[in-house]
């Protein structure tokens, strides 16, 4: 049976927060000529890295926002039980979730990442 790693609500939520707090005060529905939108609307926030272990070639993940379960196939042979990390990052747009990217590392290298939604 495969393991599906998930990601601490708590960590999700402090990196939603970041994300809104960074768009504090800009009032999307009265914009005037003098707002200012020098910062941009998208912004990309680290929520948690997770440690996991290679199975079958892959890192089974509980993804968060309704994205389901899915694994990711590692690129390259790894043997089971590999240490790895999965990073999770909320990707938003003027502090509104849009997407998240995941990001494998195995011994300090990114091997695959994917994003769901828009990132």
């Amino acid at each position: 049976m495969k393991n599906y790693y998930s990601f601490d609500e708590q960590a999700i939520s402090h990196a939603l927060n970041s994300a809104k707090q960074t768009h504090a005060g800009l009032d999307l529905t009265n914009l005037k000529s003098d707002s200012d939108l020098s910062r941009g609307g998208d912004l990309q926030v680290q929520a948690q890295c997770i440690s996991v272990k290679v199975e079958d070639n892959k890192i089974c993940l509980n993804l968060p926002f309704g994205f389901g379960k899915h694994c990711l196939h590692i690129p390259i042979s790894i043997p089971n039980g590999t240490a790895a990390n999965a990073c999770l990052s909320i990707c938003t747009t003027w502090g509104i979730p849009t997407g998240i990217k995941v990001a494998v590392t195995v011994a300090g290298v990114t091997v695959i990442s994917q994003t769901f939604g828009k990132c």
